[in-house]
Formats: C-alpha cells, sequence, structure tokens
C-alpha cells in the first residue's frame, strides 16, 4: 500500500491520472491533489508522509522545481509533463521516471514498477506472501499500522471488527480508533484466531466481543450490531448462519 500525492493544476489532467492509477493499482491511496508551488511546498514540508509524487512540471505560479528549492524531500517522483526539454532537471532530483503528456497506461505502469521495484516497502508484502504459503495456520497476535511517518502495532484482542470500503481494510478498535492495514478480509479471516474472530459478511471480520445484538432478519439471515457501533449494516447471508450461531455457541469453524 502506498500513499501518492498530485502536483498537478489542470484538474481534468489530475483527474485522469487518479482514475489510471485507481484502475492499474487500486491498493494506492490518493492523498492529496496541490496545485501551485508554494502550496506544494508548503504541504510536503509540514507533512512529508506521501510515498510517490506525480509532479507536473509547469504549474500555474511557476516551475515545480521551485517547489524543492523551499523544501528538501526524499520522496521519489514521476514527473509529467506535455514538454520534453526539462528531462535532464527532472533526473537531477529524486525522479523514478519522466511521462510525457497525454500520459499512456503502459508508460504509466512501466514508471510503477520501476518505483515499486527500488521501494523498500515492497520487503514487507515479499515476507507475508512467504507466510501465507509455508504457515497457512499462522495466527496473527497483532497488527500493524502506520500513522504518517510513525509505525505502531494493534493487539488483536483490541481490535473489535475488521472491514472493507472503497478498496481499502480497516481495522476498528473497541477504543473507538480506525487504521487502514494493508490485507483484504480474506487474508485477515486466515490470519485470525477463530474462536474470537468471524467473517460474519463479506466486508466484515468481527470479534466476538464486539457482537452486542443478534436478531432474525428477512430470508432466513441475521442482523448484527457491534459496540463500537460498526459503520455499515452487517447481515449474517443465509449460507453463513449455521456457521456464525456455532461460533456463537462456542463451537470453533475450520
Amino acid at each position: 500500500m502506498y500513499r501518492y500525492i498530485i502536483i498537478e493544476d489542470e484538474r481534468l489532467v489530475s483527474e485522469e491520472l487518479k482514475r489510471m492509477l485507481s484502475a492499474i493499482r487500486p491498493q494506492y491511496i490518493h492523498t492529496a491533489t496541490l496545485t501551485r508551488v508554494k502550496e506544494a511546498a508548503s504541504y510536503i514540508k509540514s507533512t512529508n508522509t506521501a510515498d510517490l509524487i506525480f509532479l507536473d512540471i509547469q504549474l500555474s505560479d511557476g516551475i515545480s522545481f521551485d517547489v524543492f528549492e523551499q523544501v528538501q524531500t526524499d520522496i521519489p517522483i514521476i514527473f509529467t509533463t506535455a514538454y520534453d526539454e526539462f528531462a535532464l532537471k527532472a533526473f537531477e532530483l529524486n525522479s523514478i521516471d519522466y511521462l510525457l503528456k497525454p500520459i499512456e497506461t503502459e508508460d504509466l505502469e512501466k514508471a510503477l514498477q520501476k518505483f515499486e521495484k527500488h521501494n523498500k516497502k515492497q520487503e514487507p508484502e515479499i515476507f507475508s506472501k512467504i507466510r501465507e504459503v509455508y504457515q497457512p495456520n499462522f495466527v496473527k497476535k497483532r497488527f500493524l499500522i502506520q500513522q504518517g511517518a510513525l509505525y505502531d502495532y494493534i493487539e488483536s484482542s483490541d481490535i473489535a471488527f475488521f472491514y472493507s470500503e472503497d478498496k481499502l481494510a480497516f481495522l476498528h478498535t473497541f477504543s473507538g480508533k480506525r487504521y487502514i492495514i494493508n490485507y483484504t478480509i480474506e487474508q485477515i479471516e486466515n490470519f485470525c484466531d477463530r474462536q474470537m474472530f468471524f467473517k460474519v459478511s463479506r466486508s466484515c471480520v468481527a470479534n466476538i466481543q464486539s457482537i452486542s445484538k443478534i436478531v432474525k432478519y428477512d430470508n432466513s439471515r441475521l442482523k448484527v450490531s457491534c459496540t463500537p457501533e460498526h459503520p455499515h449494516e452487517i447481515i449474517v447471508s443465509r449460507k453463513r448462519v449455521p456457521d456464525f450461531l456455532k461460533w456463537i455457541d462456542g463451537i470453533t469453524i475450520s
């Protein structure tokens, strides 16, 4: 999971870039679109949590190279421009690639592959996949979270439920906080203690301690309420009801 910002003063161009990224890298998170040199410099200086910058060279109030006269950063950059006379200058900075407008999907894909190849975040993703293959019964006792530039972890017992929304997965604690995590709901279901957690719906894995109410629903389904409150309605499908009730009754489902 990578967070990226776009520095671009043409709204249609930035929206098209976001659309392309959403299509080929849905796990990437867009955190900001900035349109001016001063605005971009201020954002990078104060936040500086992005993993990647898409940077148009010519902005309405100047050349984007001026951003880096005002602020120092080691965030990788993919330059975007309609002109190629700035290419040499671009590669003097933290440039991954240089894309000419209109950007082609194939060129963007190649640039992203170069970025991912050289980015250190690739390592834990590789280890995660190895663990999934060789330790299928592995049970996670805690989950890594990131808050800006800081890393921390949440104990599994402190998590009320996990849920997916807009192609992202979140963990929600009993204290009411939520964090983005780099797993799918299917992976989370496999990682969690089956006595403590159950996949109550397609998009939610809940802790038994968070279940506050279970009522009959139409078509032989069940409606579940959680504490703290879940952001969406939780309906247990008719197919999953028998296993869900066994889980509630203390029978572990393999």
